[in-house]
């Protein structure tokens, strides 16, 4: 499993015209689904990404987790995470896992990271969307299990 982090303190995603997500202050999570990803690594992603230190504290130190400065999260499922372009002009995806497994799994890491706390909303799997971001930092961490 890999996610991209992008601190934010805002973000949108819209897919057909249709506004889907809508946040202040939190994280973007662009998460990829891996073939042999499971429960666990769904479980140890969404507890990691609720508590990481990325937030600023009145020192201007990374001290602070989503948590502590209640912020949101926007989870957009993302199997270009798991592109491969060392070979060739084209990436292969074949590491990424099957729409139907990793929908089921992007799903449950969303439940997981409410679970923690986390006010958490979602893009529309599989669908073509529109991700605007105010990244702040900017602060982008990248994730993998």
């Amino acid at each position: 499993m890999r996610a991209l982090l992008q601190r934010v303190t805002q973000a949108k995603v819209t897919a057909g015209g249709q506004t889907l997500a809508l946040i202040k202050q939190g994280l973007v999570v662009l998460l990829g689904i891996g073939q042999n990803d499971t429960e666990e690594h769904a479980r140890w992603m969404a507890e990691k990404i609720a508590t990481l230190r990325i937030f600023e504290d009145a020192a201007s130190k990374f001290n602070l987790s989503l948590l502590d400065v209640k912020g949101e999260a926007i989870v957009v499922s993302q199997f270009t995470l798991y592109g491969d372009a060392r070979k060739g002009r084209r990436p292969s995806f074949s590491d990424a896992a099957r729409p139907e497994t990793a929908e089921s799994l992007v799903d449950r890491f969303t439940q997981l990271l409410r679970e923690q706390g986390v006010p958490t909303q979602t893009g529309t799997f599989g669908a073509h969307m529109q991700v605007e971001i105010a990244n702040d930092g900017p602060v982008t961490i990248w994730l993998e299990k």
